[in-house]
């Protein structure tokens, strides 16, 4: 970034927001530099020659009269290869490196480069000299861990490549030169984009592909398409770290960006810790070679922390615009609103709901609506996906405070976190009465052609028996069960079953933890199978429930869920068998 020659001095500090005077000619989020430390903030208001500036960390020290200089240029990311891997800062500054040179903790106006500057990346250019170009083609590759990473020109650069060549280059080495209307461009292997301007796109598609997460309830009752949205409620306690981890380990995307904004450092570093050990499913090699993790616990500058989001959003719409379907986890969205609500706190704005500023609903629809499913620029013509999943932390697990219901009306999945099943140690402790999708129709030939033909069947036949479970309790806890008709007593037995061995899951099971949709569709069909076959033979020999629930295939189809993917069709096969069997046993004795 250039520097403009625009410099202010402070007039009043208050917190993270410093106000300064002789700012006439800047512009509204502008980066700036602060007293003589040089420390990082952006201009988020302008009154005349006076500017409000958010300062990204902290200002003890910071004086009246102390110089702030605008740089002329809004809150920017470096985007090329050497980001897979990469643990940032709420401002993309390396942690790693940080650390290397300042120690622990990240020193007052410490910088260093968002890439390595000194490292070689090998790019092999697939344009011509002469060809004409335009915003969004790819002009050549660079092999970046397990993926290719696509050099891409800037969204807003057209004309002639006047000059290109594969071979060593660092990430500032001009690759070509891009003849436009307005003069020459050179071409690098790293682009700069604002963090707070989505990043064009052709057009935008209806989503009708899953984002596969291996989570059992997730694919099976609520799922997510790739490029849908998706909130996570839940109170303190409930699982949402967990899931959005589970989600991050096992979802079928190309790049995993992980945000965590605000959140304990404990279960930031239980990230930074375990991302590293995990293996890739899909090449085998560890995990954080196709993740971007973007750390700002809640004891880092609250200015930061608002930024964090739009950081990993920025980021991941880069990877993108490449074809790649990508996967952002923000965790959570509720502490990026407390930072809103303090920076409108501090600039004296009207407050809405419960101190939160009036445009949070606005704030947070543009957020979730830079997700989606396009056709990117460029050519060779691709699709790329980014799917947006927010964890959301309400005090007390009041789902009618404001950050939920903002945040609702904009996702279209609801995975409604209980407590009462954490409690109960049921993981993921998703709600299936209360949770929702809204893609279940968008999605549902996908998963009759890939899943199972019945696969659409089978699951409303589920969610049907859970819902007459939850309606028949009442009458249990009032009178008992034997009050019960066999029919009712049956599916209750069969909807705990349904609870426990279907929609429960081991997280820390190296079988349990992942389920193919394959492996989903004959575990439900045998569940429903048993239930089927049960009624059926109720209706025509009257048999006790007790020696329905002393079959011996009953606890053989609660263990299914450990059975090994490479086995499931023969160990099921068998299975389905010995249900036949065992219902064609059952009597009244």
């Amino acid at each position: 970034m250039t520097t403009k020659n625009i410099t202010g001095k402070i007039e009043k500090v208050s917190g993270p927001l410093v106000v300064a005077g002789d700012m006439r000619g800047a512009n509204i989020q502008d980066v700036v530099r602060v007293g003589p430390s040089g420390l990082i903030g952006e201009i988020i208001e302008l009154h005349g020659d006076t500017a409000s500036v958010q300062v990204y960390e902290e200002t003890s020290g910071l004086k009246p009269g102390d110089v702030v200089t605008s740089t002329g240029a809004p809150l920017s990311l470096l985007l090329g290869p050497g980001m897979l891997g990469a643990i940032y800062d709420g401002i993309q500054r390396p942690l790693d490196v940080i650390q290397a040179s300042h120690g622990a903790f990240i020193a007052r106006g410490a910088e260093a480069p968002a890439l390595d500057e000194d490292k070689k990346w090998q790019f092999t250019a697939t344009r011509e000299k002469g060809s004409e170009v335009t915003g969004g083609d790819i002009i050549g590759t660079v092999q970046e861990g397990p993926l290719v990473h696509s050099v891409m020109v800037p969204p807003h650069v057209s004309g002639i490549l006047i000059s290109i060549a594969s071979g060593q280059s660092t990430v500032q080495d001009t690759l070509g030169e891009v003849k436009t209307s307005s003069g020459t461009h050179a071409l690098r292997l790293a682009q700069r984009w604002p963090i707070r301007v989505p990043r064009p796109v052709q057009r935008k598609l209806v989503p009708t592909t899953p984002l596969v997460t291996g989570q059992r309830v997730i694919d099976t009752f609520f799922p997510i398409a790739k490029g849908g949205t998706s909130a996570i409620p839940g109170p303190f306690g409930s699982g949402k770290s967990v899931a959005q981890q589970q989600l991050a380990k096992w979802s079928d995307a190309d790049v995993i960006v992980y945000i965590g904004c605000g959140e304990r450092g404990n279960e930031m570093t239980d990230v930074l810790l375990e991302f590293p050990e995990l293996t890739d499913p899909k090449t085998g090699e560890s995990l954080m070679k196709r993740t971007i993790l973007i750390a700002n616990t809640s004891n880092m500058p609250v200015a930061a922390r608002e930024a964090s989001v739009y950081t990993g959003m920025t980021i991941a719409e880069y990877f993108r615009d490449m074809g790649y379907s990508v996967a952002l986890m923000a965790d959570s969205t509720s502490r990026w609103a407390e930072a809103l609500r303090e920076m409108s706190g501090r600039l004296e704005e009207m407050p809405g709901d419960e101190g939160y500023p009036a445009y949070l609903g606005s704030r947070t629809a543009q957020f979730y609506e830079r997700a989606g499913i396009a056709d990117v620029l460029g050519t060779p013509g691709r699709q790329g996906s980014l799917t947006a999943i927010g964890a959301v932390s309400p005090p007390g697990g009041d789902l009618s405070e404001p950050v939920t219901q903002n945040t609702l009306s904009v996702v279209k999945v609801f995975w409604g976190l209980e407590e009462r099943l954490a409690y109960r140690r049921h993981y993921p402790a998703i709600n299936w009465l209360t949770s929702y999708s809204l893609y279940l129709d968008q999605l549902a030939s996908y998963f009759e052609e890939h899943a199972g033909h019945r696969w659409n069947t089978l699951r409303a036949e589920a969610m049907s028996i859970l819902q007459q479970e939850a309606a028949l309790d009442e009458i249990v806890r009032l009178v008992g069960l034997e009050a019960l008709s066999k029919h009712e007593q049956l599916v209750l037995h069969i909807a705990r079953m349904i609870r426990e061995d279907y929609l429960q899951q081991n997280a820390y099971d190296e079988v349990d933890t992942f389920t193919s949709l394959h492996k989903q569709y004959r575990m439900l069909s045998l569940l429903l199978t048993l239930y089927t076959k049960a009624d059926s033979r109720l209706r025509e020999q009257d048999f006790s429930m007790q020696s329905f629930l002393a079959l011996s295939v009953l606890p053989e189809i609660s263990r299914s869920k450990f059975i090994a993917e490479h086995d499931v069709d023969t160990a099921f096969d068998v299975l389905q068998a010995s249900i036949d069997s065992a219902v064609a046993s059952l009597t009244s004795q």
